[in-house]
């Protein structure tokens, strides 16, 4: 016999039997189906706890810093972010660019309210990866050579009136309107110039900026570029360097004897790398050159251990009741072979191999586990469009965006996992068929 006759053999043979087979598919559907929504809700965890990620900062960017430098290091030994770093870091394999980062604290006077925010320069090509939702205006362009700042929008909660009050004292967002009104910028580090008996002389001054627009978002929405003003770092560098020509810029280093450097050094890189995989690596290096390298990557690694343990023990307890229904297809599978007996015999008898008695028997428990895992995967979509639909309010409290996420893979994983099921529950019962004496068959009534 060929597969197609063995195959069509075993359907008829379970037609035979519809209220038995019906109630063994119905295990494997309970079965297929308690895995799969188990396992979706702990993929579900996994996939929010990612996108809860990535609002805080990309999966592929490494942070780097200058390390600690004790009091009395030699010039020549002390790191910096400089230009010359950025190309070395550039050259290194699975990096895709470094963007430097120049932070600046700033204060903004705009009618009776002064905000204090920070002020980031930073690449095009960092700005572009922030995936900012623009709502009002564009992303600074860097082009021309007038400054343009880009808001957060969270950037109002820092900006208080004349008693220091805001918006977490109030629950009053303030009525500023950060494209149109004049906003008047200092930067907080720069020192006012005194006189002999301490009188201001000099105070900082005050600058005006264009502001290039503003991040869409409620007061209260968090994203990782919620708080910060952004303008691009070639304008910022120029502005500096300009403004503050032969006097010490605020907040970057100076010479022992209190004059400011020809370069600006920055605050912080940003290293962007290929793929997620690649991060750890690359961190290992730039330590290794003396700096200080963080990325999310074990943090990463450790919440996906944790959620990975979570998502094995819920399908664990799904697959008790496969572990029931494996029981029953070999209970249908037994009381079959005690069933067709003497079938069994006279085929046999007539010269049928072996193997294809076993065959036909173990195809019939197959096609109970194929039928049950489709049936089992197609109410599992149905239940998790339910999840999905009535507990939206109780996915938000918990901090998911889902509460069930049925991925292809895991469909085809839960079908194929009960057509093996099915077949390891017939085999005892199709080696018990095959070794069937055919005389004692035969005469069995």
């Amino acid at each position: 016999m060929n597969f197609i006759d063995m195959l069509e053999m075993s359907v008829t043979n379970l037609r035979k039997r519809k209220l038995r087979t019906a109630l063994t598919v119905l295990g494997v559907v309970i079965g297929v189906a308690s895995i799969v929504i188990m396992m979706s809700i702990g993929i579900a965890l996994k996939v929010s706890m990612m996108e809860e990620i990535q609002q805080y900062g990309s999966l592929t960017n490494i942070e780097v810093n200058a390390p600690y430098q004790a009091e009395g290091t030699k010039e020549a030994d002390i790191k910096r972010l400089d230009d010359e770093l950025i190309e070395t870091l550039s050259a290194l394999d699975y990096v895709k660019y470094v963007s430097p980062r120049l932070d600046m604290s700033v204060q903004i006077a705009v009618g009776k309210y002064t905000g204090y925010p920070t002020l980031c320069g930073v690449s095009k090509e960092y700005l572009q990866d922030l995936n900012i939702n623009v709502g009002e205006g564009a992303l600074p362009t860097g082009e021309g050579s007038e400054l343009e700042v880009f808001f957060g929008n969270m950037c109002l909660v820092q900006f208080y009136d004349k008693q220091f009050q805001g918006y977490w004292d109030t629950g009053e967002v303030p009525a500023i309107d950060l494209m149109n009104d004049n906003l008047y910028y200092t930067f907080s580090d720069e020192t006012p110039v005194m006189d002999d008996n301490g009188n201001v002389i000099r105070k900082p001054k005050r600058y005006q900026f264009q502001t290039a627009g503003v991040a869409a978002g409620s007061i209260d929405e968090y994203h990782q570029y919620s708080y910060q003003a952004y303008c691009d770092i070639d304008q910022l560098k120029a502005f500096l360097q300009k403004a503050y020509h032969g006097r010490a810029i605020p907040g970057q280093p100076t010479t022992k004897k209190g004059k400011p450097y020809k370069e600006i050094y920055y605050s912080s890189l940003v290293v962007s790398c290929d793929d997620m995989e690649h991060v750890q690596e690359v961190a290992t290096i730039i330590k290794d050159m003396g700096y200080n390298a963080y990325s999310d990557t074990e943090w990463i690694e450790s919440n996906q251990k944790t959620a990975n343990m979570i998502q094995m023990v819920l399908g664990g307890i799904g697959a008790i009741s496969l572990l029931v229904a494996a029981i029953g297809i070999m209970n249908t599978m037994m009381m079959s072979i005690y069933e067709r007996t003497k079938e069994i015999g006279v085929m046999k008898v007539l010269g049928c191999d072996m193997r294809n008695i076993q065959m036909m028997f173990l195809i019939e428990a197959a096609v109970i586990g194929f039928g049950g895992g489709v049936i089992g995967i197609i109410f599992s979509y149905l239940v998790s469009f339910a999840l999905n639909g009535i507990a939206t309010g109780a996915a938000s409290d918990m901090g998911m965006s889902k509460l069930s996420v049925i991925p292809p893979w895991l469909a085809l994983a839960g079908i194929a996992f009960a057509v093996v099921v099915g077949m390891v529950a017939g085999f005892f019962p199709s080696r018990r068929a095959m070794r069937l004496s055919p005389l004692a068959a035969i005469r069995n009534d």
